[in-house]
């Protein structure tokens, strides 16, 4: 058997010299980690509830929203249901009483002067109410200006009313005829008849759909 070199004979002590040291760090830490641990207190974990919310007199709100001033409370309540509820419902005329208001504008149209034109207006909801009046688009082209224009209403007792005439709607505006339709409490199912008299002068005349109820049928 061949002798062993001097020199690996050497490596291979400082090899187990090495192995030996190591086990021993290994375990002098080992130790030292349980010791410190048993030692040490553990720490208490806090569980809060899912969906937690504080209470709700310590709501927070932002800086922004609590500098501002309170706001009003807009809730509606019952009173302003109920004064809401109160408003007048519309009036409509039933269809007797508006075939009665055209026929009788018909007949009042027929007995005036021929020379003056004129067009009768039944009126919707809307035009008693005083938003709008639109004018026959035959007559407004004949015989009304070609650019808006006051024109003068009036009516069978003298009183006269200023009209705005909206020539691209051929339609009376409400700057003058509301004021118009309000003074002669015009409603539903009247029916009005127009004669131009002058350029931009027509006398009203007022045929309302209640006289149906004052005639004999």
């Amino acid at each position: 058997m061949a002798e062993a070199n001097p020199y690996e004979e050497q490596r291979r002590r400082q090899v187990e010299e090495n192995k030996s040291k190591l086990e021993e760090l290994r375990l002098h830490r080992l130790s030292a980690a349980v010791r410190v641990a048993a030692v040490k207190p553990m720490p208490k974990v806090t569980i809060r509830p899912r969906n937690h919310r504080p209470p709700p007199d310590v709501i927070r709100r932002s800086a922004r929203i609590a500098r501002l001033d309170k706001q009003p409370y807009f809730r509606i309540t019952k009173a302003h249901r109920d004064k809401k509820a109160e408003l007048p419902r519309p009036v409509y005329a039933t269809n007797e009483e508006r075939a009665y208001a055209i026929a009788k504008a018909q007949e009042l149209k027929d007995q005036l002067d021929s020379h003056y034109p004129a067009f009768l207006r039944p009126l919707s909801l809307s035009y008693a109410a005083g938003s709008w009046l639109s004018i026959p688009l035959q007559f407004s082209k004949r015989y009304l200006p070609r650019c808006d224009e006051m024109i003068l209403l009036v009516d069978e007792e003298g009183a006269e009313f200023q009209v705005l005439y909206r020539a691209h709607s051929s339609a009376l505006s409400a700057t003058g005829w509301k004021p118009f339709a309000s003074a002669h409490k015009l409603a539903d199912g009247d029916c009005l008849l127009f004669q131009q008299v002058e350029r931009i002068k027509f006398k009203v005349y007022i045929i309302t759909a209640s006289s149906y109820h004052e005639t004999d049928h």
